[in-house]
């Protein structure tokens, strides 16, 4: 497969995981195996992903400011908690084994799966307000998994908001977008230091990602909570069969 062909398969590919990343999440786990597949070793095709991960969400960042409200202050400052662990994540991960991410990715994802069948009062939000110090360990935790191995870190984003602020999907998705788009710069820079991003892989990836992000968050706002809930559990059980080897 010539150099032409790759970018257009990564672009095309980026369409439909830039969709998945802002409805539901896992997105990576559909463009990393295409990357490796094109040449790259799993670090870089890890490190090369970020690119994409990163202007996919100003993508969709962009999308959402223009459709409905978003606090960027608040969404800012939690952001702040998920560098210290995005920038140790992502220097472990230029070391980390391949067969670590996928036992990793297991466990999240059942964790999400099981999520989805918890009800959640939306009304209950602000009598449990004293409960959002748990938002610290948690956005520490997830900004590590994040620049460890970004995969899947939506579904982890989706669980901690509605668990402890029960939050809707929509607003889930607006804050874990700008959160994503924040830690991913530093974690990115670790590794393009490292020499593990292949430049014009990432840009024709991230053509396609920022298309399908664009689009995805304008469909997000427009139906609402349902269709980011179905989108959420087909993301899941794709990724679950993938990890167990069925596809």
């Amino acid at each position: 497969m010539t150099e032409l062909y790759k970018c257009l398969a990564l672009a095309g590919a980026g369409i439909l995981a830039g969709f998945i990343n802002v409805m539901a999440g896992g997105g990576s786990a559909f463009t990393m195996p295409i990357l490796i597949f094109a040449g790259l070793d799993p670090i870089t095709a890890n490190g090369t992903n970020r690119v994409a991960i990163f202007l996919q969400n100003a993508s969709a960042i962009r999308s959402f400011v223009n459709e409905k409200d978003y606090d960027f202050r608040q969404g800012f400052i939690w952001s702040l908690w998920t560098l210290p662990g995005a920038i140790a994540g992502a220097i472990i991960a230029v070391h980390i084994d391949e067969n670590v991410f996928k036992t990793i990715l297991a466990g999240v994802i059942i964790l999400v799966i099981a999520s989805l069948f918890i009800r959640v009062d939306h009304n209950a939000t602000r009598k449990n307000r004293h409960y959002e110090w748990l938002m610290i360990p948690a956005l520490l935790g997830i900004g590590f998994y994040g620049g460890f191995l970004q995969a899947g870190v939506g579904f982890l984003f989706m669980a901690a908001y509605r668990s402890i602020l029960k939050m809707d999907l929509i607003q889930v998705n607006m804050n874990k977008i700008f959160i994503i788009l924040i830690y991913t710069l530093p974690a990115l820079i670790v590794f393009i230091v490292s020499g593990h991003v292949h430049i014009l892989y990432a840009l024709s990836l991230a053509a396609g990602t920022m298309t399908g992000a664009w689009w995805s968050a304008k469909l997000s706002i427009k139906k609402g909570d349902r269709l980011i809930r179905i989108v959420l559990l087909v993301a899941a059980c794709i990724m679950a069969l993938k990890l167990l080897n069925i596809f």
